[in-house]
């Protein structure tokens, strides 16, 4: 075992501790992969070599550094390659680190459905289940060439050396966090449509404070509305040029939500996100000739002052304060 998956117990609202927790990873090796908004895989081949222990028992020390350092606490899977040690950290619970070796891959494997393998999405697996391959036990024994029949050469190809357990895979080191999110639960399931737009407003401002805090903007904003019988409808959008600007990231908020037509639907809950994150300092803006944006944006570097200041709630949009 010398992949570890690692995911931060952390809230929507402390995504932005992720580059922090994977410096606490770079300590042990600087083969770190970030998997937003709260995961990252390391390949610990060399620590082990350096500090003589094995991956789980890194692991132990990585879950209490996090909690001693940054009072995150974290589950942990450990594998011989990046599918295992993903697959593992499903099965992992607080405190316990949940390792496959390469001998127990099979076995670990074989009763778990098709659509658990990371890569298989829906159409694959209603395939697959077509044809009785329901498990990866299953599709592990099948003839390579009915699978390369079924999915074609590569992927069926693919597909059965992932159910046999071999895993090609590797960590690719990024080290970036590539989204933020954040939620508004409602108290009770809300009906009403204005209610739903003031949860977007109150989202999406704080969505910019947060990627202008961090120098960032972002290139697309995903929208997912939580209903009350748990169902949710996710959409995203494109930004027409990377921002970190509230008042765009609210507008488009604002229009993914209308684009659905809810028509009084109980929602429970709705949250943001912030995608393929950027540094500010690359982005370009496209001026205009409206003395209004000029303004929010200069209304919108002095909030940011008084926030820092006096602290998060200091300068709200007036329809949050009512």
């Amino acid at each position: 075992m010398t992949i570890l998956c690692v995911r931060f117990q952390l809230p929507p609202a402390r995504e932005a501790a992720l580059p922090g927790l994977l410096g606490l990873l770079e300590d042990f090796t600087p083969v770190v992969e970030a998997l937003p908004p709260d995961r990252a895989l390391a390949d610990l081949r060399g620590a082990e070599r350096y500090f003589g222990r094995d991956a789980v028992e890194l692991a132990s020390v990585i879950r209490v550094r996090a909690l001693a350092h940054h009072g995150v606490d974290c589950m942990i899977g450990a594998g011989p390659g990046p599918m295992l040690a993903r697959m593992a950290l499903r099965d992992a619970r607080p405190g316990v680190t949940r390792a496959v070796t390469e001998e127990e891959a099979a076995d670990f494997l074989a009763e778990k459905p098709v659509a658990a393998l990371p890569g298989v999405g829906t159409a694959t697996a209603r395939t697959l289940c077509e044809y009785g391959l329901d498990t990866l036990g299953r599709v592990a024994t099948a003839p390579l060439s009915t699978l390369q029949r079924l999915l074609g050469a590569k992927t069926g190809r693919e597909l059965h050396e992932k159910a046999n357990g071999i895993d090609r895979g590797r960590v690719v080191p990024n080290g970036v966090s590539r989204s933020l999110a954040t939620e508004r639960p409602f108290t009770r399931d809300e009906l009403d449509p204005d209610r739903h737009r003031r949860a977007l407003l109150s989202a999406a401002g704080e969505l910019g404070a947060r990627l202008r805090a961090l120098d960032k903007v972002c290139g697309a904003l995903t929208l997912t509305v939580r209903y009350a019988d748990r169902s949710s409808t996710t959409r995203t959008r494109t930004l027409k040029e990377p921002t970190a600007h509230s008042a765009a990231l609210t507008r488009t908020a604002y229009e993914m939500y209308e684009a659905l037509g809810l028509q009084r639907a109980r929602v429970r809950a709705m949250s943001l996100r912030a995608e393929t994150l950027g540094p500010a300092e690359q982005a370009s803006h496209q001026l205009t000739f409206d003395p209004t944006d000029d303004k929010l944006r200069r209304i919108e570097e002095v909030a940011d002052r008084a926030r820092a200041k006096f602290g998060p709630h200091a300068v709200m949009p007036g329809t949050l304060a009512a």
